[in-house]
């Protein structure tokens, strides 16, 4: 990055500076407004900045603006940044002198032998490894916004105090903050968790609990869709289809590493430490279940490559203020698939993964919007990883090297790795920002010899097989919510819902809808018939508000001619047609996946 940059939003690193100073701002602001209030945590994140709260007073949107309003006076203070250590001792009796819990707690879990950091701005002193801007005058204080303040558990733990989490954003120029905005305000009208309840694809029921949403019929016949896409694709391209428990003993998890890696994100049917008595967990993954499916027989080099795929539902224990939406839920269903292979194998398989991975975004049109992580081990934390540091030099070794070939642009994600090997992670932010993982191809070269998978090689040599694990298209609650967003929930005619909707003028009408109905029926169209008492621009209105692609508008005239006015959703009026120029077209746009 050029030295003129290095100081801009253009560079990450300094963005996450300005916001996180910014986040010390707010804390600062909210001090001398509620004296009283205690200080949790306020970290810079991808779209600004939040901190948390402990505060008698429950923070309105008039508060907020209050707050923000003593941000401006605390930039125009140009108050400088100072930084300073304490050993842990002294840093737990100063923050007990401060009054602040929260923070003694956060020392209190540190290393005996730690240094602990402060930055000091005015009267205001907070704990915090920074780094920082040097002075609060460096931030334009005409281009804070304080975006919403919402509940939060200390430290993502629902057995916690629920404490007050202020977001906010801020940028240099004032007009990058008013652009932004507008952005979000655009942002809002997209978001899944708004539009398809409104578009009723999904809901959420208390009495049946966070982060297991319920399908409704136009959300059901989309994941099918995409379902039965993926499914006869993946036969295509070679993959041998399976279906397995949604649930096993620790037995199969204590194999496989996940109950010593995983036991806090499963959820477990009896006591998990009672070794006395069975005990039973619904199934975080699937790759030990379809592993059997290689152990059912013994195996020869001729076997490989063996490629798995399944529908997998899954189930995930996680944090509750995780919870978004059909984003991040605790039961989802996901495109599955594990390749088992001789290591002079790995990269073909490894290239038809991403191949595959590749024409379902294009198909889909999210793959402009993705961004890909190769993501590694950390070798300073290696207690939640399997295997060797040799072990690992080599599968990344092996990895980067594929990546490289592929010629794909990566950013290195490290401490992001599975527990059993390195993988590439596709991807893709949602409307507001949010970063998800869509897709995942990782290479296992660790749990085959756990399972004690074996191949009778050409030379007549038992061998251990490498793994490749990966999803074609990832999480199908995931995609959903991705595609309402990215088409505003008018999607691709080839996977809408409800594709064609006839709307008649008059009663007289109405035989001839119906008859038009049953032959695109049996076209293969999802097809209904509004034929209700109502004016015709109230219909059009009300098939447009549902992102209904197609409308055929039919009256006398139609009826009397044997045509139909056709009416698309984004195009307008296409003008009269006769039924076989409508199939035609309709056809067409639906064999080619057509993203209108």
């Amino acid at each position: 990055m050029s030295e003129e940059n290095l100081y801009t939003f253009e560079n990450e690193a300094y963005r996450k500076t300005y916001w996180h100073t910014c986040s010390h701002v707010l804390a600062q602001a909210v001090k001398r407004l509620w004296p009283d209030t205690k200080l949790a945590i306020g970290p810079a994140i991808d779209n600004g900045f939040y901190y948390d709260l402990d505060s008698a007073e429950a923070f309105t949107q008039e508060d907020l603006e209050k707050i923000e309003a003593e941000m401006r006076k605390i930039c125009k203070e140009k108050l400088k940044l100072e930084r300073f250590e304490l050993p842990r001792e002294e840093a737990i009796r100063y923050m007990e002198e401060q009054g602040e819990p929260y923070k003694v707690e956060l020392i209190q879990d540190l290393p005996e032998d730690a240094h602990i950091s402060f930055y000091r701005q005015g009267e205001f002193t907070d704990l915090c490894a920074g780094p920082h801007l040097d002075s609060t005058g460096r931030i334009k204080g005409n281009a804070i916004k304080l975006t919403q303040c919402c509940g939060a558990y200390w430290r993502g733990d629902s057995s916690r105090k629920m404490l007050q989490r202020i977001y906010g954003v801020a940028f240099p120029k004032k007009d990058e903050l008013d652009a932004y905005l507008e952005q979000q305000a655009e942002a809002l009208k997209r978001d899944h968790n708004k539009l398809g309840r409104e578009l009723e694809y999904f809901t959420t029921v208390d009495v049946i609990g966070q982060g297991l949403p319920v399908m409704l019929p136009k959300g059901a016949r989309v994941i099918q869709l995409l379902q039965r896409w993926i499914e006869d694709e993946e036969q295509k391209r070679g993959y041998l289809l399976t279906k397995t428990p949604l649930m096993a003993k620790r037995d199969l998890y204590k194999i496989s590493g996940h109950w010593d890696h995983y036991l806090d994100g499963m959820f477990v049917l009896g006591d998990p430490y009672d070794e006395t008595k069975e005990c039973f967990a619904l199934r975080p993954m699937t790759c030990p279940f379809q592993y059997q499916v290689f152990l059912n027989r013994a195996r020869s080099y001729r076997d490989l490559p063996m490629r798995l795929g399944e529908t997998s539902t899954l189930f995930r224990n996680e944090d509750s203020g995780e919870m978004h939406g059909l984003i991040r839920v605790r039961q989802f269903t996901i495109s599955e698939g594990h390749l088992i292979l001789r290591p002079e194998q790995l990269e073909d398989e490894f290239r038809g993964c991403f191949e595959l991975a590749n024409y379902c975004l294009e198909t889909l049109g999210l793959k402009e919007d993705c961004s890909f992580r190769f993501s590694q081990w950390d070798p300073n934390n290696t207690a939640k990883y399997e295997g060797t540091a040799e072990q690992w030099d080599h599968a990344q070794g092996v990895m980067k090297t594929i990546l490289d070939d592929l010629g794909i642009d990566y950013k290195i994600g490290v401490d992001e790795a599975a527990f059993y090997g390195p993988k590439l992670d596709i991807q893709i932010k949602n409307v507001f920002g949010k970063e998800d993982t869509l897709i995942t191809i990782q290479i296992d070269m660790l749990l085959a010899q756990k399972f004690g998978m074996e191949y009778v090689d050409a030379d007549g040599q038992k061998k251990t097989p490498y793994i490749i694990h990966r999803t074609s298209m990832g999480c199908y609650e995931r995609t959903l919510a991705l595609l309402i967003e990215k088409y505003a929930g008018a999607l691709p005619t080839w996977m809408a819902p409800e594709q064609v909707r006839i709307l008649t003028i008059t009663d007289r009408a109405n035989d001839y809808a119906y008859d038009l109905k049953a032959k695109l029926f049996a076209l293969g169209c999802r097809v209904e018939v509004d034929d209700r008492n109502e004016k015709i621009g109230k219909k059009i209105r009300e098939a447009q508000m549902e992102k209904v692609p197609y409308m055929l508008v039919v009256g006398d005239r139609d009826v009397e001619n044997g045509t139909v006015s056709v009416r698309h959703r984004a195009e307008g009026d296409l003008g009269a047609m006769t039924y076989d120029q409508f199939a035609a077209l309709f056809t067409d746009v639906v064999a080619n996946k057509l993203k209108k």
